[in-house]
């Protein structure tokens, strides 16, 4: 990880405010799929995505590569924007393909693991090592390669690092 570590180091927790309503996931876990493809999900994000989804989750892919993982509750407002959009416009014809045709009902099973199914798997290049990174309603889940190269790309940007809106943030 070298000069990286601060950025994958990260304290992560899930909670659920509200009756469900407000998740925070943030943080981000090494984790090794295991040799069926499931993914062991942390017990501290486990009980909170249970919660806010009745256990029904949604597993798609996402243009950078990586994969999302949403309670079903949170996924479905952004299905049905995406699916509102015209069909004949490329733009939205090929994001809804991305979106919407790789999503996958998925459930935890007895033991908390998530099971990515092969064609996702290829589609984020996930070997052996994945990383968990809570953003807020849900997870991106990358392979180890994908998540070293978003952290270089950050630290790369010098200077140019907060996007406009957030040039006033303090740390």
């Amino acid at each position: 990880m070298g000069n990286r570590g601060f950025l994958t180091k990260v304290f992560t927790r899930a909670t659920v405010t509200g009756e469900g309503t407000g998740l925070m996931f943030q943080g981000a876990a090494a984790l090794s799929l295991d040799a069926k493809g499931r993914l062991a999900i942390p017990a501290r994000h486990r009980d909170a995505l249970v919660a806010a989804s009745a256990g029904q989750l949604v597993l798609t892919a996402h243009p950078h590569r990586c994969l999302l993982l949403y309670p079903a509750g949170a996924w479905e407002p952004i299905r049905d924007k995406v699916l509102a959009a015209s069909s004949l416009d490329q733009r939205s014809a090929a994001i809804k393909r991305l979106l919407v045709g790789n999503a996958r009902e998925e459930t935890l099973d007895s033991a908390g693991r998530l099971l990515v199914a092969p064609e996702l798997r290829q589609f984020a290049q996930f070997e052996k090592q994945v990383w968990l990174v809570g953003q807020g309603s849900h997870f991106e889940i990358w392979s180890d390669s994908g998540w070293q190269k978003q952290q270089d790309v950050f630290l790369t940007m010098g200077d140019q690092q907060l996007p406009p809106g957030l040039e006033d943030l303090a740390l």
